[in-house]
C-alpha cells in the first residue's frame, strides 16, 4: 500500500492510538508544506511501533518552522531551505532530503521549457503573453507564492530580484493549493516543489513540469547537479528538543525512511 495514500484507514489507526494513549507523549513539529506529507508519513509508521508517542504535523511554511523552533513552540521546524546566517544562532540543521523548484503549467500548454531569463521576465511582469515564449496566443496567469515560502526565496536569489519585484495575478499558499491554480487555468504558471509536482504528475493530475536552461526538472537531474534550482529539505532543532522528538528525528534522518523519500519524488541524501 502506498503510505502517501494511507486514506481512511492511516486517520483511523491514528486516531485510536491517540484515543487510547492521551496521556503518552506528544511530540510538534511545524513548518514546510512540501516537506509535511513526506514527515506525516513517516509519522504514521513510527507511531505504530511507538503507540505512547502522539505527533503532529503542521505547516504554515518554512519560515514559521524556523520562528516556532526559535521561540520554543515547536520541537522541531521544517524548512525546505538551508537557515540565513541570521537565523542559525541556537539552531541545528539536519538535512532529511533534496528537492528542487519546478515551474509547473497545465499539461495542455505548448510550452516545453522556459530559460531563466524568460522565466524572470514571465514573473517580473515583462513577459504577459503566452506566444512570447513559444506558446499559444494567450494572456499568462502569473501565481506567486506568499511571503514565508522557501520557493520565493529561492527563485527570487535564483534571478538577483527582491522578492517584492515579483508580480502576480494569484497567490497560491500550500504546494496543493498551487497547483490546483494550475489545472483550473490553463493559462497558468506556478514555481513549486519538484517533488510534489513529480507525484502529482504522477497521480495523473493535469500538469507539466517545464524544462530549464534545457534541463529536465526530474529527479535525475537532481541527483547528477544539472538542474539549477535545487535545495535541502531540512529539519530544525534548538535547545528545547526533547527524548521522544529527538528518537522520532533520529528515526527520519535513518534508511528506514529511504523509501518514503523516493515515492515523495525526492532525493534520498548522503549519509
Amino acid at each position: 500500500m502506498n503510505v502517501w495514500r494511507l486514506g481512511w484507514l492511516g486517520v483511523l489507526l491514528a486516531t485510536l492510538v491517540g484515543c487510547g494513549e492521551a496521556s503518552g507523549v506528544h511530540v510538534v513539529l511545524t513548518g514546510s508544506s512540501t516537506m509535511a506529507p513526506l514527515v506525516q508519513a513517516a509519522a504514521q509508521r513510527y507511531e505504530l511501533e511507538h503507540l505512547e508517542v502522539r505527533i503532529d504535523v503542521q505547516t504554515g511554511g518554512s519560515s514559521r518552522g524556523i520562528a516556532d523552533v526559535a521561540k520554543g513552540l515547536s520541537e522541531v521546524g521544517m524548512t525546505s531551505r538551508a537557515l540565513k546566517e541570521q537565523e542559525k544562532a541556537g539552531l541545528t540543521q539536519h538535512v532529511l532530503a533534496r528537492d528542487g523548484v519546478a515551474f509547473v503549467v497545465h499539461e495542455s500548454n505548448g510550452v516545453e521549457g522556459l530559460t531563466r531569463e524568460q522565466a524572470k521576465a514571465i514573473f517580473v511582469g515583462t513577459v504577459t503573453n503566452w506566444r512570447e515564449v513559444g506558446g499559444a496566443d494567450a494572456p499568462i496567469v502569473v501565481v506567486n507564492r506568499p511571503e514565508g515560502r522557501s520557493e520565493l526565496d529561492l527563485v527570487s536569489v535564483f534571478w538577483g530580484v527582491k522578492p517584492s519585484a515579483l508580480k502576480a495575478d494569484v497567490i497560491g499558499g500550500e504546494n496543493q493549493q498551487a497547483v490546483k491554480l494550475v489545472v483550473g487555468n490553463p493559462n497558468a504558471i506556478v514555481y513549486l516543489s519538484m517533488g510534489t509536482a513529480a507525484y502529482e504528475k504522477s497521480a495523473g493530475t493535469p500538469i507539466k513540469l517545464l524544462n530549464l536552461d534545457g534541463v529536465a526538472a526530474s529527479v535525475k537531474t537532481l541527483l547528477d547537479g544539472t538542474y539549477p534550482l535545487g535545495r535541502p529539505l531540512v529539519l530544525v532543532t534548538g535547545g528545547k528538543t526533547g527524548a521522544a522528538a529527538r528518537d522520532f528525528l533520529d528515526y527520519l534522518l535513518s534508511s528506514e525512511v529511504d523509501g518514503l523519500i523516493e515515492e515523495g519524488s525526492f532525493v534520498v541524501p548522503q549519509r
